[in-house]
């Protein structure tokens, strides 16, 4: 009897067993793809803020197969190295900023120039379209996961500049487009990184700094720069971009997934920093007493005005590339203009 019992639980066993080894392997749970994203600015900022909206809504919408490692402040690329690290594998994904690698990204500085965009979202969207249209080269070597841009460059002061007169000879800490721009318009720009910005204006070897506003709050300019002015001078654009070969690698549903979330990500990032800088206004308003000038329509139009050789210039170089400077122009106006109704302040 007790052989017997034995000799029916091996059986049992055996059969369970066979059955398990006919399955495909498939059908079983298998570990989730991991993706390591790049970021660069500090966690707390509208970049990395996007980064884990995006990680979230990934792993949600893959039902758990897909996870994402995020890694802010440069942790694993310092910013000037995203993109090429993205190229070579060392993270699948990366967010960077196009005009800190001048004349790589000839279509995208496009959308960088003093175009005059009121809001992120407009910006954003305009850049997503211009990149959907021109399938540019500059990108050629990654999947481009989504786009979008930083609000409006506007002047945060220690005095207030109510006008370009008070412009004039005006040390503002500046990087990149900006610095062309504010020289322009007559002021004295010191480029140096966002980073060195704190220690400069507390030693007055700047009166301000020439960024969007949300850093007001999330940086604490509002409590030595007392003062800001709206002036939409130009935007920053960025991209997230994934590694080509890790592409390739994603299962049909996971790709759908992904494609699905381009364009619904860039016009989110740009409604949330357009809604964080009203919050950091707001919150400067009522710690600091923070006080908000805008330049007379005058002014704006003066602004134009100056800054309408850096158009010119930007076509003559990238038609000398063999891109079509003028329709690329024409069609970040008609953008701007689509977007800018669609999406009003």
């Amino acid at each position: 009897m007790i052989y017997k019992k034995f000799l029916t639980i091996f059986i049992a066993i055996s059969f369970v067993l066979s059955i398990y080894l006919l399955i495909p392997q498939k059908s079983f749970a298998q570990a989730p793809i991991v993706l390591k994203y790049a970021n660069f600015p500090p966690a707390t900022t509208f970049p990395c803020v996007q980064m884990e909206r995006w990680a979230k809504e990934v792993e949600k919408r893959t039902n758990g197969k897909v996870k994402v490692q995020t890694f802010p402040g440069g942790t694993l690329l310092p910013a000037k190295s995203i993109f090429d690290g993205v190229v070579t594998g060392t993270a699948d994904i990366g967010n960077f900023a196009m005009s800190y690698q001048p004349g790589r990204f000839p279509v995208s500085e496009a959308i960088d120039l003093p175009i005059g965009f009121s809001s992120a979202t407009a910006a954003s969207l305009a850049l997503f379209d211009l990149i959907e249209k021109y399938n540019p080269k500059e990108f050629e070597k990654v999947k481009v996961l989504t786009l979008f841009t930083c609000p409006p460059a506007d002047i945060m002061s220690k005095i207030p500049v109510k006008s370009l007169k008070d412009l004039r000879g005006l040390e503002l800490r500046a990087s990149g487009t900006g610095a062309e721009v504010l020289k322009r318009l007559g002021a004295t720009p010191v480029g140096m990184p966002q980073s060195e910005a704190p220690e400069a204006i507390q030693k007055g070897v700047v009166k301000g700094n020439v960024s969007s506003m949300e850093i007001l709050k999330d940086f604490n300019f509002a409590a030595y720069l007392p003062y800001a002015t709206e002036a939409n001078l130009f935007v920053v654009s960025f991209a997230v971009v994934m590694n080509k070969d890790k592409w390739n690698s994603m299962p049909d549903d996971v790709k759908k997934v992904l494609d699905g979330l381009r364009r619904e990500q860039a016009e989110w990032t740009g409604r949330y920093v357009d809604n964080h800088v009203q919050e950091a206004l707001k919150w400067s308003k009522e710690k600091y007493n923070h006080q908000l000038f805008k330049f007379s329509e005058a002014d704006m139009k003066e602004i134009e005005r100056l800054t309408k050789p850096m158009i010119e210039d930007y076509i003559k170089r990238v038609n000398a590339m063999g891109l079509p400077g003028e329709q690329i122009i024409k069609d970040v106006y008609a953008l701007k203009e689509k977007y800018e109704k669609q999406y009003k302040k």
